[in-house]
């Protein structure tokens, strides 16, 4: 029996290594950073929000078709102009003037004051590239337009138009990171979905080589004749 196990050892060994070894790596490279250091959050300033003034007054309409519901509403003061902020359950979202007044998307300009603002190296910006929500970057991937800030060092600050906030930071490393979790899920093309055939049956035969050679280890080894004297 043992001669049988250490043939389908070999076996799954040949089969499962190259898996093996592939999550092992992947997952090392995954560990080599802090995660929120992979986010980007170290670049983020600790910008402290202006409060608003104690009269401020805030009056908005809603169109009378509008049956979208309301998930929050937020209202601050964005580069000294009280924006309040409304957003449905959908992602989608407006801004509003204190007066009532819809805002219109965020501009390429407005995107580029924002992250030099909230984003440390924010002011070396190479481009700008604006994405609408069915064609956003696979380092974005959320339905909701954008603009794409990108940096001297490789970052991609992201920008919702319509929320006129930042997104998301992607810095090269994210971008890394990313490549190599869709191989360590084996789905570069999403990279999202951890339940699918491939990765199940890899797994269930690595953890059956793995019994295998635990099960090995414990076979008895005939004594090697010692020298003739």
């Amino acid at each position: 029996m043992m001669r049988s196990f250490a043939k389908w050892h070999i076996w799954l060994a040949w089969l499962v290594g190259v898996p093996i070894l592939m999550w092992t790596v992947t997952g090392l490279v995954m560990v080599a950073k802090p995660i929120e250091e992979v986010r980007g959050n170290h670049l983020r300033k600790d910008v402290t929000e202006q409060a608003l003034p104690s009269d401020t007054q805030i009056a908005i309409t809603l169109p009378a078709d509008s049956t979208k519901p309301v998930r929050a509403v937020t209202t601050q003061v964005e580069r000294g102009e009280t924006v309040t902020r409304i957003a449905y359950m959908d992602g989608t979202s407006d801004r509003f003037r204190a007066d009532g007044g819809r805002m219109s998307p965020l501009t390429d300009i407005e995107a580029r004051l924002l992250v030099a603002e909230r984003i440390a190296g924010g002011d070396q910006v190479t481009e700008t590239n604006h994405f609408a929500a069915d064609e956003v970057p696979l380092d974005f991937r959320r339905p909701e337009p954008v603009w794409q800030v990108a940096l001297a060092d490789g970052t991609h600050v992201y920008v919702g138009t319509e929320t006129g906030a930042i997104e998301a930071v992607r810095t090269r490393w994210w971008r890394v990171f990313d490549f190599v979790w869709g191989l360590h899920i084996m789905d570069l093309q999403e990279r999202e979905d951890t339940h699918h055939p491939t990765l199940i049956a890899f797994a269930i035969l690595s953890v059956l080589g793995s019994l295998l050679g635990c099960i090995l280890m414990f076979r008895r080894r005939k004594a090697r004749p010692g020298p003739a004297a």
